[in-house]
């Protein structure tokens, strides 16, 4: 699929949307759970990585698509009706985390204020993709393991712009930050999954080479072990 082709097909999708949202102005309620249909997952995916805590994640999430209900008059179609609901589900998954928190006397503002939002001098590229390490099936567990290592905000700007897809400019929009700011945690959070990342592969070629070298010395003292495995198959 072309760049051009795809934008179209993102338009599309927006002006579907439109559609729903209109008649759901208008008291159908088929159209507004068309639109819970289309977005539910998604919007499950991002509670999930804010609040880590499943029926957290569903009650947010509940919670965001009655709130956009209540308040689709508020919707003033400046933006795209996704971007919107992305911004509930933000905040109220905010909410749930902070009143896991509550307990702990810990402040979400201090987790925002701690990511930092300034630019790294250097930063290098990062590879691979974090998306392609995502949907991995033999690294999908270590890499929710290191989101889960990050504060929340970069967590949400890691989901938003990596996983979900979101554009730059759409995720600044849901978090109500402006485009740098989403840049400058967005470098933050994948260099700290790398760093996780780098650990992980680390002990793993530290694991293998002693592997090897174990075996090494284990052929050295058994110089003939390979032929005597070779005559037992033959053998059977």
């Amino acid at each position: 699929m072309t760049i051009g082709s795809a934008q179209s097909v993102v338009r599309e999708v927006a002006d579907d949307d439109l559609d729903l949202v209109h008649a759901a102005k208008n008291g159908d309620v088929a159209a507004f759970e068309q639109l819970v249909s289309r977005y539910d997952r998604k919007l499950l995916r991002i509670a999930q990585s804010i609040t880590h805590n499943r029926e957290d994640s569903q009650d947010a999430v509940q919670e965001a698509f009655l709130k956009a209900y209540q308040n689709l008059s508020a919707f003033r179609e400046d933006s795209k009706f996704s971007t919107w609901l992305f911004r509930i589900t933000v905040n109220q998954s905010l909410i749930k985390l902070r009143r896991q928190r509550a307990s702990r006397e810990a402040s979400l503002d201090e987790d925002f204020r701690a990511a930092g939002d300034v630019l790294p001098k250097e930063v290098t590229d990062w590879a691979p993709n974090p998306e392609q390490l995502f949907w991995a099936s033999e690294l999908r567990d270590l890499l929710i393991k290191c989101l889960r290592e990050l504060s929340p905000i970069l967590r949400t700007v890691f989901v938003l712009r990596d996983i979900e897809g979101l554009t730059i400019d759409q995720t600044a929009e849901v978090l109500n930050v402006s485009q740098t700011v989403v840049k400058a945690r967005l470098l933050r959070a994948r260099l700290q999954l790398r760093e996780g990342l780098n650990k992980y592969f680390s002990k793993q070629k530290e694991s293998a080479r002693a592997e090897s070298s174990f075996y090494e010395r284990l052929m050295q003292r058994t110089p003939h072990s390979h032929s005597r495995v070779a005559d037992q198959l033959n053998a059977t």
